[in-house]
C-alpha cells in the first residue's frame, strides 16, 4: 500500500499544496520551520485521525482559515481509493471516500496505515503511562479499525461515569443529601464490556509484539537486550485474557473500588489507568536506560509495529520525521538499512547529509511554503 498523491488545503502552514508521491523512498529536505513535518503529519492523520504533535485539531488549521482539508489517493495492489478529511475545530469533522456521500471519519481508518518514527517517540520510554497506552491503542486500531468504535464507547462511558462520581463526591463533601447511585451499576456494565474488549486486544497485541521488539532491539543494539513488555492492569485482580473472563473481573474490581471512587469522584479501575511496563534486561527502561538505549528501545517498538502490520497484510507507510539527526552514526545506518526495503518510506531532514545514503529515491525541497521535486 502507498500514497500516490497528497493534497492539502489550509492545513498547518499550507494554503494549498499538491504533492505526487512514488513508491520507495521520498525525502523532504529543507530548513527547520518550513513545513516538512506538516506533510508527513497529514499522512499520519489519515491513518489515526490524530496528530503525533498535538492533541487537538485546532493547531492543524491554517491561521485565519475555518477548516483544513487533507486529500490523498491511495493504491493497494490494483485498487486505488481517494480519501478526503475535512477538519472543523469545534464542530464535527467530515470524511469522504471516492467522492461518495459523507461517511464517518472513523470509516476511513484502515485504508491508510502508517508507522511513524519521530523525536517525540522518546516519550514512549521516558514519558507518562498515557503515552504508552496511546501507542498500544493506535496500533490496535491499525490492526482492527473497528476498535476505534470500542475506544470511543469506552471514553464516552468513562466520561459519564466520572461525571456521576464527581457529583456524588461533591454532594458528600458539602454535606448534601446522598445521591441516587443506582445507575452506577449500569455504567459499570457498559464500562466493563468495552474495557474487556480493549484489554483483550491490548494483551493479544503485547503477546505478538514482544518477540518482534526484542528482535528489533538486537538489530539496532546487538547484545544490549533483552527487552520485555509487561502489562500491569489497574487492579491486581484482573488476571484473565478471555473477554468474558476480563469482563467479570472488571465488574468485580469496580464493585471493590466503589467506595473509594465515590470518595475521590473518579473511576479508578479500567484500561485508562493501566500501564505498559518496558524493561531492558532486568531493569525498567524508564529511569534506568541511557539516552541511546532509550532511543533504541523506542525505535525497536516502531520497527516491531511495522513488522507486525506487514505480516498481517496491507504494508504500512513508514514515516521518519527528523529522526536521523537525533541518532548517532551506528544507529542511523542500522535503522536506514532496516527500513530501506519498505514499499513506501517518507523521510524529513533539515539537510541532505541527514538522509543516509542507502535511502536513495525521490527528493523534494521544502522552503517558504513551496514543495518542489529536485
Amino acid at each position: 500500500m502507498h500514497v500516490t498523491h497528497l493534497s492539502l488545503a489550509d492545513f498547518r502552514s499550507y494554503a494549498r499544496v499538491e504533492v505526487p508521491l512514488d513508491p520507495g523512498v521520498t525525502a523532504f529536505v529543507g530548513p527547520n520551520g518550513q513545513g516538512k513535518t506538516n506533510l508527513v503529519e497529514a499522512v499520519g492523520y489519515l491513518a489515526t485521525l490524530g496528530s503525533h504533535r498535538v492533541s487537538s485539531d485546532a493547531p492543524l488549521v491554517r491561521m485565519g482559515a475555518d477548516r483544513a482539508v487533507i486529500r490523498a489517493a491511495v493504491r493497494q495492489g490494483e485498487r486505488q481509493q481517494l480519501i478526503e478529511l475535512e477538519l472543523n475545530p469545534g464542530k464535527a469533522n467530515r470524511a469522504r471516500v471516492n467522492r461518495s456521500s459523507q461517511v464517518r471519519p472513523r470509516d476511513v481508518l484502515g485504508i491508510v496505515r502508517t508507522v511513524l518514527f519521530a523525536p517525540e517517540d522518546l516519550a514512549l520510554i521516558k514519558g507518562d503511562p498515557g503515552e504508552r497506552r496511546r501507542f498500544l491503542d493506535e496500533l490496535i486500531t491499525a490492526r482492527s479499525p473497528r476498535m476505534a468504535g470500542v475506544r470511543s464507547d469506552y471514553d464516552r462511558v468513562l466520561k459519564q461515569r466520572n461525571t456521576l462520581l464527581k457529583s456524588a463526591a461533591l454532594a458528600r463533601r458539602h454535606g448534601g443529601r446522598s445521591m441516587d447511585l443506582s445507575t452506577l451499576d449500569v455504567w459499570d456494565q457498559h464500562l466493563a464490556r468495552a474495557g474487556a474488549e480493549l484489554l483483550a486486544q491490548r494483551l493479544d497485541l503485547i503477546s505478538a509484539l514482544q518477540p518482534l521488539a526484542d528482535k528489533a532491539y538486537e538489530q539496532l543494539a546487538p547484545g544490549g537486550g533483552p527487552v520485555t513488555l509487561d502489562y500491569k492492569p489497574s487492579s491486581p485482580d484482573i488476571v484473565g485474557h478471555a473477554r468474558e473472563e476480563l469482563y467479570e473481573q472488571l465488574i468485580a474490581a469496580l464493585v471493590e473500588a466503589r467506595k473509594q471512587e465515590i470518595e475521590r469522584g473518579v473511576t479508578l479501575v479500567g484500561p485508562h489507568r493501566d500501564e505498559l511496563l518496558l524493561k531492558l534486561g532486568q531493569l525498567p527502561a524508564k529511569g534506568y536506560a541511557s539516552h541511546g538505549e532509550s532511543w533504541s528501545y523506542a525505535l525497536a517498538l516502531r520497527l516491531a509495529s511495522y513488522d507486525l502490520l506487514r505480516t498481517e497484510g496491507n504494508e504500512p507507510v513508514l514515516v521518519l520525521d527528523d529522526v536521523f539527526a537525533e541518532l548517532d552514526a551506528r544507529r542511523r545506518e542500522r535503522l536506514a538499512e532496516l527500513v530501506a526495503p519498505g514499499e513506501q518510506v517518507l523521510v524529513t531532514a533539515a539537510v541532505d547529509d541527514d538522509v543516509p545514503g542507502v535511502l536513495t529515491g525521490v527528493r523534494y525541497s521544502v522552503a517558504e511554503g513551496a514543495v518542489e521535486r529536485v
